[in-house]
């Protein structure tokens, strides 16, 4: 047929009034099942606590707008699903938007006043073309998703739990809820083109030739010889794909089609500081922490909601990786189900399993157990596409098992230390400074005179024997560079980080004031750190105390006096190392960059584990599990044995590299019990910087040795001061 007709077309081609009739008051059906469930969502949110989420709502929506745009937090991790989902989710757009203009037309525009419709000519023809293209893009993408989910079966989309037994639950209804949103959306596309084929092969107008796929399915429909049949199939197809649609609109906020409308919000609202900075409990609080849903917040069951089982929180996991009964995505989906089941707003498909009675849900719906293998280490939440923070919820539920007393004796015992003495190691105070006897020269006391540098030392550092000879290197190395730096000797106390990870805000608040008062009466400019654990709380937590630093770690500030030729070097080392960024550097400071350089400065060669930077793995120690007995799995290497395992996947690497207490005594005992020794070994940058660096007259900073000579000048770099 000529086109001798202004492209356009019927949107009820050849059909009767009671048909048309029929089509819309099933779709006024299908609309108020879906705002019915989302009613029901929205008034669960409104029954949560308040959050302060609110501020720089602007800037929230814009970021959220461009993340989900992008597909940037899908694809950092699996650049393969991020195309794949953008292809879904740009085609899924597509197709809505294309519904939407349809509607606007023929519904409104068409009955206010007909020559203002837009549904043709030109418009027409380039709305088919894109429509078109992207339904491909949108098929190509679940195509990818079937194959991966179906025959691919990755770890992370096994819904396997490692906190139940296997015949105690069953979670065959999420996996059909999962073939059931793919093969919805996959027939919709597909039936659309070929109501699109029957329609362009009965009629065939040239101007359809704009819609390429179409045409395509015409031709076929021609080659098969079923043309004079397709007006009658065009009317049943017509209607195939129509109730697919309206039942998908049904089904969609009972399902996990539900992240399609709450994800981008759940990222609009994300805290960019959540778990490195953790919320104080509120003075009107009777007891502390999350103990049944009154307690969490809305965002905290939005969190809930946004879920989309991916699984990438839990194979991110250390503490599910090392055999113990904690997966993020499960404590989320239990939870999710747990609050479904008092405030509403349900799934219709759901984990079956014998729940505990009751409203308690920290220590019943989630075990003791569970949450204290975390290990903070945030690694859920940088894994998380949709900005779910697990972290702060763990912790909530944490403080309350603390206020009960349902805690490991290892860490009971640490906390009274922390309580009495100020340190985990259960030490007098004036012991904290006792590791600076192996050296030559006195460091100052920044109480008493100004200095560019306010060194927090931190408690492993100052009073583990097995790293005091670190700590005296870092010393040493600062002052052959003649940095102006000093230290609070015994009015330091442990900074509280872990203790407030561990569930303990009381006795964090208790810490952190006392070091606030001894940090108010030195003057400094900034704070160097060599414990990542302390830097996190030093500059992310204490500002909310009214205690706001500049905070840098020993490695930003080593590079600085590298670059500057305050720390000359004898000679390049040579030899194959790798790095292993500790979780409070990489995730929560985001150091990643500094470690880095020095080591290549010292002429290593540096090769990269499989999980490095941001998706470091966790030696295990963070969240205060340092402190608690001994939880090894049978047959199953801990965090820092797999961790070890991993970096010699590369042949030739013979250095371990870490830049953190914490990291040295895990490793070092990992190398032990896993069996590595001979193989590799675990170094700290700083032993490495003294045996690159240039011998001084007097002065020998080796970290491990006693030191030789005395005296020696040093150059002051320090600039003005400044108090806090």
């Amino acid at each position: 047929m000529s086109d001798l007709v202004t492209p356009a077309r019927e949107v009820f081609r050849n059909f009767p009034a009671a048909l048309i009739s029929l089509f819309y008051g099933l779709s006024t059906l299908a609309m108020a099942v879906a705002l019915w469930g989302l009613w029901q969502r929205g008034r669960k949110y409104w029954r949560g606590r308040p959050a302060d989420r609110w501020h720089a709502l602007g800037r929230r929506l814009l970021r959220a707008g461009a993340a989900v745009g992008s597909h940037t937090t899908l694809a950092r991790r699996n650049v393969g699903v991020g195309l794949a989902h953008a292809g879904i989710f740009w085609g899924f757009v597509a197709l809505f938007v294309g519904t939407i203009i349809i509607m606007i037309d023929y519904d409104v525009v068409r009955l206010v006043n007909p020559q203002w419709r837009f549904w043709k000519g030109a418009f027409y023809r380039w709305y088919s073309l894109i429509l078109d293209l992207l339904g491909l893009a949108f098929l190509g993408g679940l195509g990818l998703m079937m194959c991966r989910r179906w025959i691919q079966r990755p770890p992370a989309l096994d819904y396997t739990r490692p906190d139940r037994e296997p015949g105690a639950y069953s979670r065959s209804a999420y996996t059909t809820d999962d073939r059931l949103f793919l093969w919805l959306l996959f027939w919709i596309a597909v039936t659309g083109y070929l109501v699109e084929g029957m329609r362009i092969a009965a009629d065939r107008p040239a101007f359809e030739t704009w819609s390429p796929v179409g045409w395509q399915i015409a031709d076929l429909f021609d080659a098969l010889g079923v043309t004079p049949a397709v007006n009658r199939l065009h009317l049943w197809f017509w209607w195939l794909h129509a109730l697919l649609a309206l039942g998908f609109i049904a089904y969609l906020p009972y399902s996990k089609a539900i992240h399609m409308v709450l994800d981008g919000v759940n990222l609009a609202f994300k805290d960019d500081l959540a778990g490195k900075r953790l919320p104080a409990v509120p003075e009107a609080a009777a007891v502390p922490g999350y103990q049944t849903l009154a307690d969490l917040t809305w965002k905290d069951l939005l969190d809930l909601d946004a879920c989309t089982k991916c699984g990438r929180c839990h194979v991110a996991c250390p503490a599910r990786a090392a055999g113990a009964p904690l997966s993020p995505r499960d404590l989320i989906l239990e939870l999710r189900e747990h609050a479904e089941h008092g405030l509403g707003g349900r799934t219709w498909l759901r984990e079956r399993q014998v729940r505990p009675a009751g409203p308690a849900m920290t220590g019943a719906v989630i075990r003791a157990e569970t949450l204290w293998a975390c290990t903070t280490c945030r690694a859920c939440m940088d894994a998380c596409p949709v900005g779910i923070e697990h972290v702060p919820l763990i912790v909530q539920m944490r403080r309350r098992l603390v206020a009960d007393g349902d805690l490991d004796a290892g860490l009971q015992g640490t906390l009274e230390k922390l309580q009495r003495y100020g340190n985990s190691f259960g030490q007098s105070d004036r012991n904290r400074a006792r590791w600076t006897q192996g050296l030559n020269f006195k460091i100052k006391d920044a109480r008493k005179e100004p200095v560019e540098y306010l060194w927090f030392v931190g408690d492993y550092a100052a009073y583990d024997p097995a790293l005091q000879g670190l700590t005296r290197g870092v010393a040493r190395a600062f002052h052959r560079a003649g940095l102006d730096f000093g230290i609070l000797y015994e009015g330091e106390r442990n900074s509280g980080n872990d203790v407030r990870r561990a569930g303990e805000e009381g006795l964090f608040q208790l810490l952190a004031e006392k070091n606030v008062e001894a940090l108010a009466r030195a003057r400094f400019n900034a704070i160097v750190t060599t414990d990542p654990h302390s830097y996190n709380t030093l500059r992310f937590e204490y500002p909310e105390l009214g205690a706001a630093y500049r905070v840098r770690h020993y490695t930003e500030v080593l590079l600085d006096l590298m670059r500057s030729g305050h720390l000359p070097l004898e000679r390049r080392l040579g030899g194959v190392a790798t790095y292993h960024d500790p979780c409070y550097l990489s995730r929560y400071a985001e150091v990643m960059d500094a470690p880095r350089e020095m080591l290549v400065t010292l002429g290593l060669r540096l090769v990269e584990m499989r999980r490095n930077r941001q998706n470091s793995f966790c030696c295990g120690a963070g969240g205060g599990r340092i402190w608690m007995g001994d939880t090894r799995v049978a047959g199953v290497p801990t965090a820092a044995e797999q961790r070890i395992a991993e970096a010699l996947e590369s042949p030739g690497i013979r250095s371990f590299v870490v830049a953190c207490p914490k990291d040295v005594t895990m490793y070092r005992a990992a190398v032990k019990t896993g069996g590595f020794e001979g193989r590799i070994e675990v170094k700290e940058i700083v032993e490495l910087l003294g045996e690159a660096l240039a011998p001084h007259p007097a002065l020998s900073i080796s970290p491990s040795g006693p030191l030789r000579g005395a005296g020696g000048g040093r150059e002051n770099t320090g600039g003005g001061v400044a108090g806090r």
